[in-house]
């Protein structure tokens, strides 16, 4: 599945932010940028967790009864 490139979402609000003469768009832009970073850490944690479960699958097998 694909997933935006939420760092990369995050630079350019920065960019943003750092070009804007209004301070209204740059606390837009830096808000942006902070919820971007938010959803990056927790897709970053997402496929960690994906690859280390995929790496061991007998671990979180269900049980048999």
């Amino acid at each position: 599945m694909a997933h935006p490139d939420y760092h990369a979402l995050a630079t350019e609000a920065r960019k943003q932010a750092d070009a804007t003469t209004l301070d209204n768009v740059r606390d837009r832009c830096l808000r942006s940028e902070a919820a971007f970073l938010a959803m990056a850490s927790r897709q970053d944690q997402a496929d960690a967790n994906r690859a280390r479960r995929e790496a061991e699958p007998s671990a979180y097998a269900p049980a048999a009864v």
